[in-house]
């Protein structure tokens, strides 16, 4: 009985003994980073590859540092108090030589904890400068300055901003009715202007061909003149007569004067 439980306790001590010495093992992967904690402190940061451990006195939390991609909406008012809902897609990642203190100071929910309030704050402080129609047009501008105002904000985390994406700006029903309204009002307005400016062509090209009439009428006249005048008419019309005289009754011989 002695003998057996000898056996018992010794594979157990050896179980013990390999998960001790496996467990005294662990790998960090490309792309990450390896936060050391001795009894819940954190003692160092170590890169990716193979590393030893104190086995039940240290812990490891492994870190993404690569770039990572979040989104949050965010709500604001114009400097004409219009109503602007948004969404803002950032490119991040966490600045590697900082991860202590970003453990120790904010904790690694940076997503909630940091990016999604600083989104709403830059948001509502860029939009506040702009008038509801300007952010359309000037939507590259806008997204420049939050982009700016984030990467100052939160670079105190040790937070890094690769790139700022605004998805669109949505405004209330109302202001989006009113927005086609003017649209519609500025294309009669166009299609009005465009109406006249044609009747003013139209009505030019006729007095242009009025005068052109009235010259041809006039040179006519005045060769007609210079012609001989009556006789002149008189003359040329003989000349087209084909020698027929009218068959109907009461008709009178052409050109020929009775009295």
């Amino acid at each position: 009985m002695t003998s057996l439980f000898k056996k018992i306790v010794l594979s157990i001590v050896g179980l013990l003994a390999l998960i001790t010495f496996l467990g005294s093992f662990y790998t960090i992967d490309s792309g990450e980073k390896g936060i050391v904690l001795t009894w819940g402190s954190v003692s160092d940061v170590v890169g990716d590859g193979l590393h030893l451990k104190v086995p039940f006195m240290q812990g490891i939390t492994k870190v993404d540092v690569r770039t990572r991609k979040t989104h949050a909406p965010a709500t604001a008012a114009s400097s004409d108090l219009q109503v602007i809902k948004t969404e803002v897609a950032i490119n991040y990642h966490l600045n590697s030589e900082k991860l202590k203190e970003i453990y120790t100071k904010t904790g690694l929910d940076v997503e909630d904890n940091l990016i999604s309030p600083r989104i709403q704050e830059v948001v509502k402080a860029v939009t506040a400068k702009y008038r509801a129609d300007k952010l359309i047009f000037l939507r590259e501008q806008v997204k420049n300055e939050i982009e700016t105002a984030l990467k100052q904000n939160l670079l105190p985390y040790h937070i890094v901003i690769e790139a700022v994406q605004i998805t669109n700006f949505d405004f209330s029903a109302d202001y989006n009715r009113s927005i086609e309204d003017k649209q519609v009002a500025e294309q009669n307005a166009q299609k009005a202007k465009n109406d006249v400016e044609r009747i003013k062509v139209e009505a030019q090209q006729r007095i242009e061909t009025a005068k052109a009439e009235a010259e041809a009428i006039k040179i006519q006249t005045s060769a007609i003149k210079e012609q001989g005048g009556e006789a002149y008419v008189h003359l040329k019309a003989i000349e087209k007569w084909d020698g027929q005289l009218p068959t109907y009754t009461g008709s009178t011989v052409p050109f020929i004067n009775l009295k």
